[in-house]
């Protein structure tokens, strides 16, 4: 039997039922771990093609569990679920139904396309080899807490059985429609943040000579900072330091106190990541001093580096290119966070990128934007692709090394 052929007519023959859900999904999103909705929809989906559930699981997640009748390795297949603080402008008829919360990154497609695999698995369940796992996970967006991979695998997700191997896609305006998109090796970049206090003494606007003005002095560390890309590092290695929140003062006359500064800083190994984090309260604290100032410094890790097994994405490469109607690329390294990294730390895997950009539909505005907008037609190539990896990947005789 030609897999590549039916699993692709197999998830045509469930499309619109992908689509129902994507866009029920989509009408009803949830915030990080407020998933509740979502997460009882996939239950019920799963529980009605016949795949035994676990839930919750890393608060709000779901995993569901799919058994062949032949002995196989064990693979996982990942979706996030939570949608994002913004408010929706599109005029849908399935259009956000909660005020200023949208699935603006595509992780009502990532669900939608998720079940469809299950669906197209659980027919072809007589002929599978080994153990599916699918990860419905919370929070992906929520580095501020350290997202919800990791509560999912301090929960278990990835023993009992142990899994072997783990994919997962995103669906992004990068590329065009249909077209897959993954690389070996660092994929997205670790994260991290910083929050930077500078404590001056407050006066008049008209006597800064009797002051020590905070907002003068944080912007001399903002500027100062942008040296560690410019200067300090390895220009051939991609790297990014950004102040994004600079608050300080009450009104026009008066020089404040204080100011605040947060940012994030943006990797692609581990020895830059070390570096950047040393440097950034070093430049902060000797401008600071420099000044009079004091300064304190808070240093968070966030994600680390998306880092796909380069073994294992060959092989991918190779499941993917055999899919009619689409196109595989090499994708570029990019300084954007994921913690499906948490999850390539523990087991070996591919975070893959599934294109949506389609001008006549008016699929071209950025992932995160309050006008991103799903080609749904690519939704049928991503449940395709899922299956065929998991369908791929759990059979012994498949990439054996």
């Amino acid at each position: 039997m030609n897999l590549t052929k039916n699993f692709l007519d197999d998830a045509r023959a469930v499309e619109d039922q992908i689509i129902a859900l994507r866009r029920r999904i989509h009408s009803n999103p949830e915030l990080a771990f407020q998933e509740h909705d979502t997460a009882r929809l996939v239950v019920e989906e799963l529980k009605r093609i016949g795949i035994r559930v676990r839930a919750p699981v890393g608060r709000t997640g779901v995993v569901g569990i799919l058994e062949g009748r032949a002995p196989g390795r064990v693979v996982a297949l990942r979706a996030d679920m939570d949608a994002l603080p913004l408010k929706e402008p599109s005029g849908l008829e399935f259009a956000s139904k909660k005020d200023g919360v949208m699935h603006a990154c595509g992780h009502d497609g990532h669900v939608a396309m998720l079940l469809g695999a299950a669906m197209i698995l659980a027919k072809h369940r007589a002929e599978l080899q080994g153990t599916v796992k699918f990860l419905f996970q919370a929070a992906e967006e929520a580095a501020e807490v350290g997202g919800g991979a990791r509560p999912m695998i301090e929960d278990g997700v990835l023993r009992e059985p142990k899994v072997d191997y783990i994919f997962g896609l995103h669906i992004f305006t990068n590329f065009p429609s249909r077209t897959f998109a993954v690389r070996e090796g660092p994929l997205m970049a670790a994260s991290g943040t910083f929050k930077i206090h500078v404590i001056g003494r407050g006066g008049h606007g008209s006597a800064p000579h009797q002051t020590i003005d905070s907002v003068y002095v944080a912007a001399q560390v903002i500027s100062a900072l942008q040296a560690i890309r410019s200067r300090m590092l390895d220009p051939t290695e991609p790297s990014v330091v950004s102040v994004c929140s600079v608050h300080s003062g009450t009104r026009n006359n008066i020089i404040p106190d204080d100011a605040v500064l947060e940012g994030t800083m943006r990797t692609l190994d581990e020895a830059t990541r070390k570096k950047v984090a040393s440097l950034i309260p070093k430049i902060a604290k000797s401008i600071c001093a420099t000044y009079g100032a004091r300064c304190e410094v808070e240093m968070e890790d966030a994600y680390p580096v998306t880092l796909n097994d380069p073994s294992v994405t060959r092989s991918v490469i190779h499941v993917l290119k055999s899919i009619p109607g689409s196109k595989t690329v090499v994708a570029p390294p990019l300084l954007v966070a994921e913690d499906f990294a948490f999850f390539l730390r523990e087991v070996p895997g591919t975070y893959y990128f599934l294109g949506t950009r389609n001008s006549e539909e008016g699929c071209i505005y950025p992932n995160h934007s309050s006008r991103f907008k799903i080609d749904e037609d690519i939704l049928k190539y991503g449940s395709a692709s899922l299956a065929m990896l998991a369908s791929n990947f759990t059979t012994k005789s498949r990439f054996d090394s």
